[in-house]
C-alpha cells in the first residue's frame, strides 16, 4: 500500500527508524509523502531522496578511521568565529570591561584582543563561546557536509539543490519542520513554501537541538519563506514547537493546504513513526550514567552543560510545551501511529556501541511488525 510517512524528532534514537523501515519495505509497502521534525527531518529527506533501508542501515553503521561511528563526528566544536561576531559578542564586550591594572590603558586594547585570540584556540573555550553566543555547543558543519554527501550518492548535485530542485529532481513532496524564534512561528519547509532554501539547510535547521547545536540564521539567498523576508532571523529545531507534525497529513483546513498543497490527505492512509522513551529495548546494554560524575572536561563540554539546572529546566518546559502541542492530533489519529522503543537511549548518543545500536533497530522491527498486525494494512 501507499502511506503518507511522518517521522519525530529525537536526535540519535532515530536509528530505530531503519529497523521500522525494513519492516516497512518487506510488507510491500511504499510513501507517497514525506514530513520530518529533526531526526526525523534527516530520515524523511533521505527516503524522499530514494534511499532504501538496508543504504540507511549502511549509514548509520559506518566508521570513522578511528572506529567510532562517524555520527559521532556531528559533535564538532567550531573552529572559528568571524572577527565582526567576536567583537559584536557579550562575552568579548564583558571581557573587555576587565580592569588589568599593569597594563597602560592605550595598550590595554591590544592586550585584551591578545588575551582572547588564545583563548579561542583552546576547544573548550571555543565550545563555551558558540553555546553563549549562538545558542549551542557544537557547529553541525560535520552532518551539512555529510548529509551532501549522502545526497550526492543518489544524484549528482543533490546535496547543493534547493527545496525546488530536489522536489524536480527526485520526484518527491518532502516537508520539513523548523522553528523561527526571530518571528515566534513555525516553519513548513517545502517546495511550496521556501523554494530557494537548501534542501541541507532545510534540514539542518530543522534538527538544531537547542543547546547542542548552533541556530541557524537564515540567508538572503535562501529567498523568502512564504513570501516574507526573514533574512537574519534565528532557527532552531522544529521539535520546539511541534516534534510530531502530523497534522500536516491529517487535516484538511485550508490553511494546512496552502502550505502543504491540494493532495488529498483522506487518499491514503497515514503511517508515523513516534518515538516512545517509556518503552523499553529488549536486551538493550546499559549506557554510561550522563547525569552522574564528576566535571571533566574530557567528557565533553557537553555533558557539564547538561548538568546546568537551567537547562534541565528549560529542556523540561520545551518537552512539556511540544507534547502540549501534539498530543490532542495524536489520540485521534493513534491507530495510525507506530511507537517505536527508545527507553534509555540519550538524544545525543551518537556514539552508542554496536550492541546497543543492534538493540534499538531490532525494537523498531518488532514494534512495525506488531503496528502491522494489529492494524493491517
Amino acid at each position: 500500500m501507499e502511506f503518507d510517512l511522518v517521522f519525530e524528532g529525537g536526535g540519535a534514537k532515530g536509528s530505530v527508524f531503519v529497523g521500522a523501515l525494513e519492516v516497512f519495505e518487506e510488507q510491500g509497502h511504499h510513501a507517497r509523502r514525506f514530513v520530518g521534525t529533526s531526526a526525523g527531518a534527516i530520515t524523511a529527506t533521505l527516503l524522499a531522496a530514494k534511499y532504501r533501508s538496508g543504504e540507511l542501515l549502511e549509514a548509520v553503521n559506518e566508521k570513522l578511521p578511528d572506529g567510532k561511528p562517524r555520527f559521532s563526528s556531528f559533535m564538532d566544536i567550531p573552529a572559528k568565529f568571524k572577527k565582526h561576531d567576536i567583537e559584536n559578542s557579550l562575552t568579548y564586550s564583558i571581557f573587555k570591561k576587565v580592569d588589568i591594572p599593569w597594563v597602560p590603558g592605550m595598550a590595554e586594547n591590544y592586550v585584551d584582543g591578545r588575551i582572547f585570540e588564545q583563548l579561542m584556540k583552546i576547544d573548550a573555550y571555543r565550545e563555551m563561546f558558540s553555546f553563549i553566543e549562538r545558542g549551542g555547543l557544537y557547529a553541525g558543519n560535520a552532518f551539512v557536509n555529510w548529509l551532501r554527501e549522502k545526497l550526492d550518492v543518489k544524484i549528482a548535485g543533490l546535496g547543493d539543490s534547493t527545496l525546488a530542485e530536489f522536489q524536480q529532481q527526485t520526484g518527491s513532496d518532502l516537508t520539513l519542520i523548523a522553528s523561527d524564534t526571530a518571528a515566534n512561528e513555525m516553519l513548513i519547509l517545502n517546495h511550496r513554501t521556501a523554494p530557494d532554501c537548501p534542501v541541507v539547510w532545510a534540514v539542518r535547521m530543522s534538527m538544531s537541538i537547542p543547546f547542542v547545536w548552533q541556530e541557524v540564521r537564515w540567508k538572503e539567498n535562501w529567498g523568502s519563506y512564504r513570501s516574507k523576508n526573514i533574512t537574519g532571523d534565528t532557527i532552531v529545531d522544529g521539535g520546539v514547537l511541534s516534534n510530531f507534525p502530523i497534522h500536516l497529513l491529517t487535516s484538511t483546513d485550508e490553511s494546512v493546504r496552502t502550505v502543504m498543497g491540494d493532495t488529498d490527505p483522506n487518499a491514503v492512509p497515514n503511517l508515523g513513526f513516534l518515538i516512545d522513551e517509556k518503552l523499553e529495548v529488549a536486551t538493550s546494554l546499559a549506557k554510561r550514567d550522563e547525569e552522574a560524575g564528576d566535571e571533566d572536561l574530557e567528557r565533553g563540554m557537553l555533558h557539564n552543560v547538561r548538568r546546568l539546572k537551567t537547562v534541565q529546566r528549560i529542556s523540561r518546559l520545551i518537552d512539556t510545551m511540544t507534547d502540549a502541542h501534539d498530543r490532542q492530533i495524536m489520540e485521534a489519529h493513534e491507530a495510525e501511529i507506530c511507537r517505536l522503543p527508545a527507553k534509555g537511549y540519550g538524544t545525543t548518543e551518537f556514539d552508542m556501541s554496536d550492541a546497543r545500536l543492534t538493540a534499538l533497530l531490532e525494537a523498531g522491527r518488532k514494534a512495525m511488525r506488531k503496528h502491522f498486525q494489529n492494524h493491517p494494512a
